[in-house]
């Protein structure tokens, strides 16, 4: 059975109008993040796992959205990604998918990535098991 993996992330329709996140991620519109998360997920089921996509809005369904995606399925492994991290406006938010992550998803292993394009690396470190560092 192949490990199962969830990246969660804004929805790209929405970041080139939203402020908070052109500030935090100036060189990043909507396309680079489609090609980026489209590229990763393609790598990430060559690799041998299955992929679920779960992408938010800003705030006003993301915690009800989310909740349904892990409901949905056993994750082996969720990925955070850095435009909901990484945005100073964005913390609430991102407190909210690691305390539902805790409670509906307790086994999986979190991953953080630094861009749409870095996903596989953040999975690798942390997968099957966490690597040290140096």
């Amino acid at each position: 059975m192949s490990p199962s993996l969830l990246t969660v992330g804004l929805d790209p329709a929405l970041v080139d109008d939203a402020p908070s996140s052109r500030a935090a991620f100036p060189e990043m519109d909507a396309e680079t993040v489609r090609v980026g998360v489209a590229a990763e997920r393609a790598r990430m089921e060559g690799l041998g796992f299955t992929v679920d996509l779960c992408l938010l809005d800003y705030g006003r369904t993301a915690e009800a959205v989310y909740r349904a995606a892990l409901s949905g399925k056993d994750y082996d492994i969720v990925v955070i990604g850095a435009g909901i991290r990484l945005d100073p406006a964005l913390t609430p938010l991102f407190e909210i998918l690691v305390d539902a992550t805790r409670e509906l998803a307790p086994g999986a292993r979190l991953c953080f990535n630094v861009s749409p394009s870095t996903t596989v690396e953040a999975v690798q470190r942390g997968w099957p098991e966490r690597k040290p560092l140096g």
